[in-house]
């Protein structure tokens, strides 16, 4: 799992390159935008399989933090997210939703991984896993619907049956597995030998899900060679304004390191390939939404390790004393 874990950039990033090397064969693109929602489906199973939705209660044990981590997710962040968009995107409305679906969904997965390598409270960020799911599956078909309704055509129904096929039937395949599985193979064994294996699973599917969505829309990224340029300003400013609404939090609320290492990583990860496989289905005529999903990650990894970095730094000089 480490390894998948450490390499998942590189991963996705290979998957670009296959993908877009794969599109100039011919056929190929129109095999491979078949293969997607599969792929993705595959994914978020296993990304929901390793949500222990029974957490739900643990959360409010911490309710500064779990309260304050999910108002800047759902609340603070759309609102960024908006206003971002207009200051950059506004003269390109596709990546602008594409921006927009990117910061309303919170990571349900490895900003857990950024957590511990900051020393930061990992059990409080799990106890805020379950929350950050359930609320995008609810909140997220309203935030696009607010948000997006005027700037692409987005039908109802189109999104209800988005939201349906690519979250809830994963969601409760997911469920049925983690409630069966542990009978049918012990629980000891499912813990130590199927959840661990997810994480690779997600990993691998994610990068093919990549390759196959570069495959099935090389030529729009020919065209649109410039679409990492006009989404990399956005995103960076959208972690650079997070990270001092964390730190300032922390600091006015009297979160111990600890705290605030969790309170930061929630509010920055990003759970791009939820917002992906909804894109997918639900824009399928507007590659450009999908394709800034893809790029998130390649923006998001390397940005959430210096803000690792960053965190330890700030402890080893001394500089967080509640």
């Amino acid at each position: 799992m480490e390894f998948f874990e450490r390499y998942q950039t590189v991963l996705v990033f290979g998957g670009v390159g296959a993908g877009l090397a794969a599109a100039q064969v011919n056929g190929v693109p129109s095999v491979a935008d078949r293969l997607i929602l599969p792929l993705l489906l595959v994914m978020l199973f296993a990304v929901f399989a390793q949500v222990p939705l029974a957490r739900l209660r643990e959360g409010f044990r911490n309710r500064r933090v779990v309260g304050t981590s999910l108002a800047v997710n759902f609340v603070w962040n759309p609102l960024l997210a908006v206003v971002l968009g207009f200051i950059f995107l506004r003269n390109h409305p596709a990546l602008w939703v594409g921006l927009v679906m990117l910061i309303v969904t919170p990571c349900t997965d490895w900003y857990l991984v950024f957590t511990d390598i900051a020393d930061g409270d990992v059990p409080l960020a799990t106890s805020l896993l379950p929350y950050n799911l359930v609320l995008q599956l609810v909140l997220l078909p309203v935030y696009l619907l607010i948000f997006a309704g005027e700037l692409v055509e987005l039908p109802l129904g189109v999104l209800v049956e988005a939201v349906v096929l690519v979250l809830a039937v994963p969601l409760v395949l997911a469920s049925v597995a983690r409630g069966f599985l542990p009978r049918l193979v012990g629980r000891d064994r499912f813990r130590r030998r199927f959840l661990p294996a997810l994480g690779p699973v997600q990993v691998v599917f994610l990068a093919l899900a990549v390759a196959a969505m570069f495959a099935s829309q090389g030529e729009a990224v020919v065209e649109n060679p410039a679409v990492l340029v006009l989404l990399a300003v956005p995103v960076v400013a959208f972690y650079v304004i997070n990270f001092g609404v964390g730190l300032g939090i922390g600091r006015l609320g009297g979160f111990s390191y600890e705290e605030n290492v969790c309170l930061s990583c929630t509010i920055l990860s990003r759970n791009s390939p939820t917002a992906l496989a909804i894109a997918v289905v639900a824009f399928p005529d507007e590659p450009l939404i999908a394709l800034a999903l893809v790029i998130g990650p390649l923006l998001e990894l390397p940005l959430l390790s210096l803000v690792s970095r960053g965190m330890l730094g700030i402890r080893r000089k001394g500089l967080w004393e509640v």
